[in-house]
């Protein structure tokens, strides 16, 4: 069973920074745009689940309590 790592002020500013770049990227042209929209699914996805790779492999957990997801 896997363990949150990202904490409520980290997935909050993940939410945030995904739906800009997707909104962003979904009203520019071109690669540019389908790029932000790919990009920003990132920060969104790991802010919906709780739980960043990246934050695993460097060994961070900003989660207070670490419970399940």
């Amino acid at each position: 069973m896997t363990h949150c790592n990202v904490g409520s002020t980290d997935r909050a500013l993940r939410l945030v920074v995904g739906i800009v770049l997707m909104g962003y990227g979904t009203y520019t042209a071109g690669t540019m745009g389908t790029v932000m929209v790919v990009v920003g699914l990132i920060p969104l996805i790991t802010g919906l689940v709780g739980k960043c790779p990246a934050y695993s492999l460097l060994k961070i957990n900003t989660c207070r309590t670490n419970h399940p997801i």
